[in-house]
């Protein structure tokens, strides 16, 4: 099933209920989800390498782009 005919199934389901629990969950979900911060859902060490990269960055300590993939092609 494609994400399109997923979304009109759920719509179904949730125009058929009179559940009023259902509804709130639903409505928790999306809730939660557009209020979650991405860096929260990073592990400590996903955190940990990427301010190692921000202070790397910040101490010039970087390789170009061309120069970098020049010698890896």
């Amino acid at each position: 099933m494609n994400i399109q005919a997923e979304k009109i199934e759920i719509m179904k389901l949730i125009l058929e209920t009179e559940n009023p629990s259902i509804l709130k969950s639903v409505r928790n979900i999306f809730s939660k989800s557009s209020n979650v911060d991405f860096w929260e859902t990073l592990s400590k060490d996903q955190k940990d390498d990427i301010l190692l990269g921000i202070k790397e960055v910040e101490n010039g300590e970087v390789v170009d782009y061309e120069e970098f993939m020049s010698k890896h092609r």
